[in-house]
């Protein structure tokens, strides 16, 4: 269907592709993985033809359709649900909006205008006619409900809707232009947990190929029939899931290494045999010739050190007391919205917690109120008085950066005490080196700007940690360390994430915000996920037991009615 031949990408900066090989072929949905700043991104841009290589080629059919979802969704949002999508479709869309001007004309039209509108009006009907315009209005009646819209949906404004269902539509536009190929660019970014798992779903049960480029791992896991990992510009392929990647990715490297250190052995003891028979009167001519051998050998190299990413421990705090936050009738209303109504929660010393809910329901909020940012509207939310001492990562942290300092400022600024060269440690373990620690903060990427607020948050010991999205932004590789810090961190953690493989890897206990309540779930994510279905097909049951239970009650209520 598609195949990516050698491909290179050089840009002023240096060089971003510098061997890429791989081919996407009927029913794959493969997974594009790799640090920020791998051409993860670049590889699709050359893919739909934005950009073009500096060697190699794309080999596909001319007439593949291939169509893109992009990190922000293209929508407008004066327009409704239904002009929404109906601008996939321009030539029917123009012909549509013409005879609904007509239409709005003739209402008001004198006799004499009359005709001329009606002429108008046969001309336009058929132009839309003419592409199929009845057709394609119930291609969109079909796909609104397979996007989760309700038929009253389609005359709302699509400012009405959350970014979520935005993703959606724009998903939705994309499918009506039935595209050969789906490429995918950080689908998940900024979704909540329901609406990702939707989509996990709904591109499930797609017949059409896809790349993915993401790093929800949990996504590439229940996603993906192929990997392809960018590393150093070059591209492999693994087949199986994101875990089956990872588990193939270390064999490949033991292997590699046994041979490597195999070959070198062996290398070193002819060329031990060389050196000492070279001058021998007897043995040289021999060892002449194990030298011709060890040239022409093909030398096994040794497998490529992991990709360099940063590497920190919280530092270390004095312990707090038992109770570290405390909740009692905590009730708060925010924009007429309830989000918590009379709710009570204890947190205690060591505990590792992730709030989950729907985008919307209080999760930041409540993170606020704990902090004490905001009050809330009845009851309390205190941090405990026995040595707590909280440190606050609040989602846009990297923005709340002076993007008019340096990289080297910022940290110098809240440690003036230290030394240029400590500073720069620091940093180097936030993978900011040579000149980069000069660079302005408004000149960082996301990325950038995420790791830099991490190494901020770091200069304050605390044995609470509260982290509101803390891995947006991040690559994989820095999710993975973050991940390992937190396991390692002996204080309490509260966390708010949409990233379902960081909050596995973390979280102890899962509490989620339901109907104004907290429910408490003792275990992992996975735990929380189990006990969750059985809460829902328990739910079904009981359903179920009650419809059978009314008929009966009917059946002898018609009875009785009939004796009497």
């Amino acid at each position: 269907m598609l195949r990516l031949e050698h491909i290179s990408k050089i840009y002023p900066t240096g060089e971003v592709l510098k061997d890429v090989n791989w081919e996407v072929k009927t029913g794959d949905r493969i997974g594009l993985v790799g640090v920020n700043g791998a051409g993860k991104s670049t590889q699709l841009k050359i893919i739909t033809g934005e950009i073009e290589p500096t060697s190699g080629e794309i080999v596909r059919p001319g007439s593949l359709k291939i169509a893109c979802l992009n990190q922000e969704f293209e929508v407008d949002p004066r327009r409704t649900v239904q002009e929404e999508f109906w601008t996939v479709f321009k030539e029917a869309n123009q012909a549509q909006l013409s005879l609904q001007e007509v239409q709005r004309e003739m209402e008001s039209a004198s006799l004499d205008e009359l005709d001329k509108l009606i002429n108008k009006l046969d001309k336009y009907q058929r132009q839309f006619e003419a592409v199929d315009g009845y057709g394609l209005e119930a291609r969109i009646g079909k796909i609104l409900p397979e996007m989760g819209f309700a038929v009253e949906d389609a005359e709302r404004l699509v400012s009405s809707f959350s970014g979520g269902w935005q993703m959606r539509m724009g998903l939705g536009k994309i499918l009506l232009q039935k595209p050969d190929l789906l490429l995918l660019d950080e689908p998940t970014n900024h979704l909540d947990l329901e609406t990702i798992e939707w989509l996990e779903g709904y591109l499930k049960g797609l017949n059409t190929p896809m790349v993915i480029v993401s790093h929800d791992r949990e996504f590439l896991d229940r996603l993906c029939t192929q990997i392809v990992e960018t590393e150093r510009g070059v591209s492999t392929t693994y087949l199986g899931n994101y875990s089956a990647y990872l588990q193939q990715k270390a064999e490949n490297q033991a292997a590699q290494l046994n041979a490597f250190e195999r070959q070198q052995k062996e290398l070193e003891k002819q060329q031990a045999f060389v050196d000492k028979f070279r001058a021998s009167a007897t043995r040289s001519t021999q060892a002449k010739s194990r030298e011709k051998q060890l040239d022409k050998i093909e030398r096994i190299e040794a497998p490529t050190g992991s990709v360099r990413t940063l590497h920190f421990r919280f530092p270390p705090a004095p312990r707090s007391g038992r109770e570290v936050v405390i909740l009692k009738d905590l009730t708060h209303i925010y924009d007429e919205k309830i989000l918590f109504l009379g709710a009570n929660l204890l947190i205690e010393r060591g505990d590792k917690i992730a709030f989950v809910a729907p985008n919307g329901a209080g999760k930041s909020t409540l993170l606020r109120l704990i902090m004490g940012m905001e009050k809330p509207s009845e009851g309390s939310a205190k941090i405990g008085e026995h040595n707590v001492i909280p440190g606050y990562f609040e989602q846009n942290q990297a923005e709340a950066l002076d993007l008019e300092k340096t990289v080297m400022e910022t940290i110098h600024d809240e440690v003036p005490d230290w030394k240029n060269e400590d500073v720069r440690t620091l940093l180097g373990r936030f993978l900011f080196s040579g000149d980069t620690v000069q660079k302005k903060v408004g000149a960082l990427s996301g990325g950038e700007k995420a790791r830099l607020a991490l190494a901020k948050m770091l200069l304050c010991p605390a044995n609470l940690l509260i982290l509101d999205e803390p891995t947006n932004h991040l690559d994989i590789p820095a999710k993975e360390m973050l991940e390992e810090s937190l396991q390692n961190y002996d204080g309490t953690a509260i966390l708010v994430s949409h990233d379902r493989y960081f909050i596995s890897q973390v979280a102890t206990k899962i509490i989620e915000i339901r109907d104004g309540e907290f429910r408490v779930y003792l275990g992992d994510y996975h735990y929380y996920l189990k006990k969750i279905e059985e809460e829902k097909e328990a739910a079904e049951l009981a359903a179920i037991e009650a419809e059978k239970a009314a008929k009966k009650a009917a059946k002898v209520a018609k009875a009785g009615a009939k004796k009497k």
